[in-house]
Order: C-alpha cells, then structure tokens, then sequence
C-alpha cells in the first residue's frame, strides 16, 4: 500500500474492528474498556495529524530524514499499542496496523527491525500487565510477541525485496527509455548528416557541374567572338557580365557544397580533423590556411596534469563552427590567407577563426538575417557557450570565436568530459 487512500481505509477499518472489539469484549470493565478506546482514539487523531503526511513523504521522499511529526507520531502509535494491551489484551491486535506503519515509516532496513522491536516489547509489556503481572504473563507475552515479530520481520523483509525489485525495474525501464531517446537522437542526426551529404552531392553533380559548364561556355564564346569582324565590345561586355556571375554563383555553390559536407569527427580525434578540413579549405580555394592547436593532447601536456577527452558533441560543434567559419572566410572576407586555432583548459575549450580580409565594416554581426551565424549563435547556445565575431584588432580581418564551458571531472574518474 503506497498511496494515503488505501492506508485512510486499512486505518478506519481496522480501528472501527478494533472499536466493536473493546466496547464488546473488554473484561476488565468500564475502565478498560475507556482506557482501550482512548488509546484507539489516540491513533486515530495522530494518524489524521501526522500519519498520513509521514507516509506520503516517506514514499515519496525517502531519502529525506524524518521530521520530528514523524518521530512524534511513531512514538505515539507505538506507546497507545501497548497501553491499549494493557486494559484489554485483545487490543494486542493494534499491532498488526502498527508493524506495517512502522516498516513503511522507516528509511532504512535496520531502523525498521529496531522500531518493530520496539513495539513488540512495548506490546508485550502490556500483555504482561492486563495478564495480571505474574511469571506465566510474562512467558505468554513473549511468546505471543516473539511469533508476532517473527512474522512481521519476515513480511516486512519479503515485501522490502519485492519493493527493492519494483524499484530496480524501474530504474532498468527508465534507463531503457533513456537510451531508446538516445538512440532515436543519434538516428535522426544520422539522417540529417545522410541528407545534407546528399544534398551536397546533388548540388555538386548538377548545379556546380551546370556552372561550370556555364563558365566554360562563355569563355568559348569570346573566342569564337574574337574572329567575328567589326564591333563586338558591347557583346562581349554581356558575355564578361555572364562569365563573372556565373563564377560567382559557382563559388557559392561550392561553399554551400563545403558547408554541408559531413566532418568526420569519428574517423579521428579533434585535432586531426580540424587538420584535414583546413588542408580541404586551402586546396579548394587557395586561401592559406594556418592551424593551431592548444591542449588537446589528452595526457594534458600543456597543463602538466590529465584532461579527459572531450565530449563528442562539444568536438560536433567546434568541427561546425569551424566549417562555417571557413565558409565565411571564403564567402565575405577576400582574403589570402586565415588562422583556425583551438585552445583548452580545465575550464573551457575556445575556438579561433581569423583572417586578413576586408573586415566587418559596417556590417554587424546582429543584423545577420541568413543561417550562418544564426545558426551558430543556437547550436553554441545549446551548449552553454557564447560566439562574439569582431574585427581584428590590428585593423585587418575578421575575429570569430566560439568559447564552450566544461564540466570538471576528477582526474582519477578516467570518464570522458
């Protein structure tokens, strides 16, 4: 029973039995039977003052400590228990509510055995006054409260391993949602890579290759144009106008195709692959690619004491702000060479992408309207970090920085950060 409605039920129905039961059958007369049901009348106002709030946080907060209501309430089921036996040994019956109020009551298994044995004690104890105080009282009450604990010791210990197993399966059910939901995550980001690797070929294979195509054609033409007598300037003005906006339209093509390209973050470690996309960056667009990295070294080199790896989804977001900010570079900047640079610390991990192009000018980074920095503006967001994008401070180039918080670990756990 882990809910108040049916413990409201037990503790009506059992104290009205227990009620006929004292008004009936005491033997002792008026005074007893007045002792018995003021002691049933006890239990009953301090179930409804402090037992039902006991229970409720006992399962629902165990590993909270008892309040001093709790404790308060304890000791009086347990001590009207034993006065009631003590007027009317029948009322020895009050028992067989309190021991599992007891045992739910309790936050550990140790403290439930000393508190039923405390009450078959105090139980016992007034069996042994109303059996009028003698030798054989007294080997009665312990009998009847030894199988009496007994029994209760070994149902209170069945039900707590059945409740221990109750809760480990639902830690196993929990655990499995969990990893269904990780599982259903990592599913869907693989669609998403497996599509926009799609894409990327798609745009590839046909509107890069039509540009391109469009560029050649056009280069053609002014040949051909060449060898047509008279005067062909403003022609071949058109065709300078065709072949320049077919360049352009192809090396935005090919910036969005490099954006959309999945980095292979598993096939190595961070710095590795921040290696290859800069040497990819260079060959793709002739623009000098400069790498630095800083504490990556897992053994903590350059901190003298060991870093855990870090996690996959920080080097995911490192990888494709890193990407985007090589797309920018390409995209905005006109310049001839760029810096992508990584450092970590305990603390945090900082990402650095510079060039000596024309700057920001008066272009701010709050007016952006696209999905390059907005896009990264929320993934970063995700993680708790932060991305600021300035000009250089030597007046040449654009600044992007991409800093991320790390959780601290213990460098004796060995886990990955």
């Amino acid at each position: 029973m882990s809910t108040r409605r049916w413990w409201d039920v037990a503790v009506a129905g059992a104290l009205t039995v227990l009620t006929v039961m004292a008004i009936e059958g005491s033997g002792g007369g008026a005074p007893a039977r007045i002792g018995a049901l003021l002691s049933l009348a006890a239990v009953g106002v301090a179930y409804l003052g402090w037992g039902r709030l006991a229970i409720a946080r006992a399962t629902d907060r165990p590993e909270v400590a008892p309040s001093v209501a709790d404790t308060g309430f304890r000791v009086v089921v347990i001590v009207a228990c034993g006065v009631a036996t003590a007027f009317d040994p029948s009322m020895a019956t009050l028992q067989t509510l309190v021991f599992p109020f007891l045992w739910v009551l309790a936050r550990t298994y140790r403290g439930a055995v000393l508190l039923n044995i405390t009450l078959a004690t105090v139980t016992g104890l007034g069996l042994w006054i109303s059996g009028g105080r003698t030798a054989d009282a007294a080997v009665q009450a312990a009998a009847i409260e030894g199988i009496s604990l007994a029994f209760a010791l070994a149902m209170g210990t069945w039900i707590s391993h059945i409740v221990e197993a109750g809760a480990y399966q639902r830690r196993l059910v929990e655990e499995l949602t969990l990893a269904q939901d990780e599982l259903a995550a990592a599913q869907r980001d693989a669609g998403s890579a497996a599509e926009r690797e799609r894409l990327a070929r798609e745009i590839h294979d046909t509107i890069a290759q039509s540009l391109t195509s469009l560029v050649m054609l056009t280069q053609r033409t002014r040949s051909e144009l060449a060898a047509v007598p008279g005067d062909t300037s403003a022609v071949a003005d058109s065709l300078d106008l065709i072949e320049s906006t077919g360049r352009d339209a192809l090396t935005e093509a090919r910036a969005l195709v490099a954006s959309m390209s999945p980095v292979r973050a598993a096939d190595g470690d961070l710095a590795h692959t921040v290696t290859r996309l800069a040497e990819r960056f260079e060959r793709e667009t002739g623009i000098q690619v400069t790498v630095e990295l800083t504490g990556l070294d897992p053994a903590g080199a350059d901190h003298g004491t060991e870093l855990p790896p870090l996690d996959r989804a920080l080097e995911v977001v490192l990888l494709r702000c890193g990407q985007e900010g090589l797309a920018n570079v390409r995209k905005h900047s006109g310049a001839g060479a760029a810096r992508i640079a990584i450092a970590r610390t305990p603390q945090e991990v900082a990402l650095t992408v510079t060039d000596n192009g024309r700057g920001l000018g008066a272009y701010r980074p709050e007016s952006e309207h696209g999905f390059g920095l907005t896009g990264m503006r929320d993934r970063v967001g995700l993680v708790g970090g932060r991305l600021e994008v300035t000009d250089s401070a030597n007046g040449s180039g654009t600044v992007l920085r991409v800093t991320l918080p790390l959780l601290v670990t213990a460098p004796s756990t060995g886990g990955r950060g």
